[in-house]
């Protein structure tokens, strides 16, 4: 059964019912063994479970609900990797639907390289929703840097990659000390490549993702962004990575150059804007969280 090893999915999920049943319609429709995967779906608060929307899926698919008190989802996947059976945990979102053949894609990449974390591709799936198209740019933008050689990548989104579950044991699992949805999947692939392990591209591994952002959501979303990129710094120091995540001014002016090869010429303004306008809220979130922290530091201190 080499060629399909055994997949825990794992998706946290927090107050979103619609989207986590349309998520679970589209694993249930995997090109993929029934017997070589689960689905383990954590609900990061125990007021609201959804138990409803996973018990209908019993049926069509060996899935576990899992609760925890709010934690965020680092901790989220964390509690899913700790009841998870399979020999490789894969990761998506409660707003993703992977593509038919996105585990076996994976599986056919485990294969040849079983010591690596194997990330695919994302599409968004809200084309006339311009803060969906300019967040998911961002993302293509990041892989194209990052992962230009795709048998040698540096970062991968949580919503669309998997792990050999010793491995993520092995390292710590994700890092619960982010509550919040920024910047522990970078910490993750940071610590992964720090203790010498490889990340392998694979954009034939597809996952639709749909978050119906508006202008406002997509600036807490950047901003948010910013406050777990000072998180991510701080640890990388401790890591004895002075200078890592800190990017050349070429960096941000071809970000902002993108859309106008990768968008059509209508939109690519447009995309554009929102690109300046995310960095403007990461920046942001990024002098927010440096103040509260040195607050938070003086109260402590001072007691």
């Amino acid at each position: 059964m080499q060629q399909y090893p055994s997949f825990s999915i794992i998706i946290p999920t927090y107050r979103r019912r619609k989207q986590l049943a349309a998520c679970l319609e589209s694993i249930a429709q995997l090109q993929y063994p029934r017997d070589r995967f689960e689905v383990l779906v954590v609900s990061d608060e125990t007021e609201m479970p959804p138990e409803d929307i996973v018990r209908a899926f019993r049926d069509k698919l060996t899935v576990t609900l899992l609760t925890q008190a709010h934690g965020g989802p680092a901790a989220a996947r964390n509690t899913g990797a700790a009841r998870a059976q399979g020999s490789v945990l894969a990761f998506t979102d409660d707003d993703c639907a992977p593509s038919a053949g996105w585990l076996e894609v994976l599986a056919k990449h485990l294969v040849t390289s079983p010591d690596s974390i194997i990330g695919g591709h994302t599409v968004n799936a809200l084309p006339d929703n311009s803060c969906s198209v300019a967040s998911q740019m961002m993302v293509d933008y990041l892989y194209s840097y990052f992962n230009a050689n795709h048998d040698d990548g540096a970062f991968f989104a949580s919503n669309n990659m998997c792990v050999p579950a010793d491995l993520f044991h092995r390292i710590g699992g994700f890092d619960p000390g982010f509550p919040m949805a920024a910047a522990e999947d970078r910490d993750f692939c940071d610590r992964w490549v720090h203790r010498g392990y490889r990340l392998i591209y694979a954009p034939e591994a597809v996952v639709y993702h749909a978050p119906a952002l508006t202008l406002l959501t997509f600036w807490r979303q950047h901003f948010r962004y910013g406050r777990g990129a000072l998180h991510l710094r701080q640890r990388q120091v401790a890591r004895s990575r002075r200078g890592a995540g800190i990017h050349p001014l070429s960096f941000y002016v071809n970000l902002l150059r993108y859309p106008f090869s990768h968008a059509p010429s209508g939109r690519a303004l447009r995309a554009s804007l929102l690109l300046a306008i995310s960095q403007a809220a990461t920046v942001g979130g990024f002098s927010w969280e440096k103040i509260v922290s040195r607050l938070r530091s003086g109260r402590q201190t001072s007691s």
